[in-house]
């Protein structure tokens, strides 16, 4: 439909307008809100990011011969290690509002390491458990210099230089939808509570303050808190009232509240502190597979770290910023390596996406939620309590939180041309290369107890399997290089992919970089942003 003003021929309905820094962001990373409200928006952070810290132990652990007592320690040791890299990279990083934790993409290498032959010789239980966790903090701590290098040299820099918002869509879209293998069917263990937790949360976020016209956000931004608080208790009363006595070990794993064994193994007060299992031991073929991991930690947390400033209400991330982050992750794993955590560290997407339900990306509420993982893991029954939250509904958060991070990803599109098709045929092929490549290696191990890849090094074999087991990463290997390498000399396609918004991808050309990204204390002189 078209009207006339002025002799000229007007249309009357304009596309929306684009927008580099996301608008009605409450409160953006440099700012703040009060004080009460930044310590339970904060405590929320923590509730968010306790699913991946339970779960990563309770999957390797009992492979490596230990039991309840082990995995409360390793538990507590992963959520101290998480506080101190939060802390770090919101301080020294990125400075944007992400928590880091335990990373999936390092499951594989860890869980090969746990079942590896050479621990055969280990009578005790207990024994082998410190020696695969041994062998595991000697592959992290290579990997972690492999970490550091690509992110402290430079290399992510360049990297970053030629990744567009054509290429970004990809990355960013499926770092959060690529895990829906993992939430709804861990919700489905448990539906009679995890479907509840998922619908309370939808209502209580998108629903009710839309009916009460909540103009604060006081509502959708503490629906995380009521909804863990309802669904719990309902899920205690059906524990007590004996609904799950009669049923199979795995519903009850799954349903009860009263079966995490964390309670009655965790200390009262216990301090992790640095080589606490024994002295680290070095195998080539486990750093080699580890590397592979950290590689694709680096492609995941680089689309947290996207995310994250998109929702944070920041400037997009420069490269120069972006490589930074990637240094600091790389102390982080080598700081896992030292504690024996058993994973590496990686940006946590479900967190980024709270950012986006709460509408708040504050630094400082994600730095009150470090101090959170720090104070629990010290007093271990405190914390124990917290972590034997049924995960069904922890997995029904993720539900929401994985999409607000794809549907980040899915927001560059505004600034490329989506009329042109090449551009279509590169967001399409990507995408269904990342979801597609992924599910054939997963499914293949699963019916053939190997990957696709099966010569006679088992660490060969895992690095391709954790590299082409990643969504994110092999939709960025994809769209990445049909982008740089496709139509390059054309001037036009540079447009189409969105180049032309490039003084925004740069940390000297934008006038609120600083505001963001610099470092205090002049730390500037030792990680340079530009």
């Amino acid at each position: 439909m078209s009207d006339t003003e002025g002799g000229q021929q007007v249309d009357e309905f304009q596309p929306h307008p684009v927008r580099v820094q996301l608008p009605g962001v409450d409160n953006c990373a440099s700012s703040s809100p009060s004080w009460p409200e930044a310590v339970f928006l904060g405590f929320q952070h923590y509730l968010v990011m306790l699913g991946t810290t339970v779960l990563i132990p309770t999957i390797l652990v009992p492979l490596m011969g230990g039991g309840n007592k082990e995995k409360a320690e390793v538990i507590n040791t992963l959520l101290f290690v998480a506080g101190l890299n939060t802390l770090t990279q919101t301080l020294f990083g990125t400075r944007l509002p992400v928590v880091m934790g335990g990373s999936y993409a390092f499951i594989i290498p860890t869980v090969s390491i746990a079942i590896s032959n050479r621990f055969d010789i280990c009578i005790d239980p207990h024994q082998r458990f410190k020696q695969s966790m041994r062998a595991i903090q000697g592959a992290l701590i290579i990997a972690s210099l492999f970490h550091m290098i690509i992110g402290f040299s430079g290399l992510w820099r360049i990297f970053g230089r030629f990744l567009n918002p054509l290429a970004k869509v990809p990355l960013v879209t499926l770092t959060g939808l690529g895990f829906h293998p993992l939430r709804f069917p861990q919700l489905a263990k448990c539906v009679e509570i995890g479907l509840p937790a998922l619908v309370i949360l939808v209502l209580v976020s998108q629903y009710i303050p839309h009916k009460l016209k909540s103009r604060k956000g006081t509502i959708e931004r503490f629906a995380v808190l009521f909804t863990v608080a309802v669904v719990w208790g309902y899920a205690e009363i059906l524990t007590l009232a004996g609904a799950y006595d009669r049923r199979s070990l795995k519903t009850q794993l799954s349903c009860r509240t009263d079966r995490s064994g964390l309670l009655s193994a965790a200390p009262w007060i216990r301090i992790p502190y640095p080589f606490q299992w024994g002295r680290p031991s070095f195998n080539a073929g486990d750093s080699f597979a580890m590397m592979a991991s950290s590689l694709v930690a680096i492609i995941e947390s680089t689309g947290t770290f996207i995310a994250a400033s998109r929702y944070g209400g920041a400037t997009p991330i420069p490269p120069s910023v972006l490589s930074r982050g990637i240094g600091w992750q790389g102390i982080g794993i080598l700081l896992d390596g030292v504690f024996g955590t058993g994973s590496g560290t990686t940006a946590s997407v479900e967190n980024a996406g709270l950012l986006g339900l709460t509408r708040n990306g504050s630094r400082r509420v994600v730095q009150i939620s470090a101090g959170f993982m720090i104070f629990f893991s010290i007093l271990g029954k405190f914390g124990a309590v917290v972590a034997s939250i049924p995960l069904p509904i922890v997995t029904a958060l993720y539900c929401v939180f994985y999409a607000y991070v794809g549907s980040a990803g899915l927001s560059f599109l505004q600034f490329c041309n989506l009329n042109s098709f090449r551009t279509k045929f590169i967001l399409g092929f990507s995408l269904f290369m990342g979801l597609s490549v992924p599910q054939y290696f997963n499914e293949y191990i699963v019916t053939s107890g190997h990957g696709p890849v099966h010569s006679g090094s088992t660490a060969f074999n895992n690095i391709f399997q954790v590299i082409f087991s990643s969504p994110a990463t092999v939709a960025i290997i994809v769209a990445y290089i049909l982008d740089c390498t496709h139509s390059v000399t054309d001037c036009e396609t540079w447009r189409d992919s969105g180049r032309h918004w490039i003084r925004f991808w740069y940390f000297e050309l934008h006038s609120r970089s600083k505001e963001f990204y610099a470092l205090a204390f002049r730390l500037d002189r030792f990680f340079p942003s530009s």
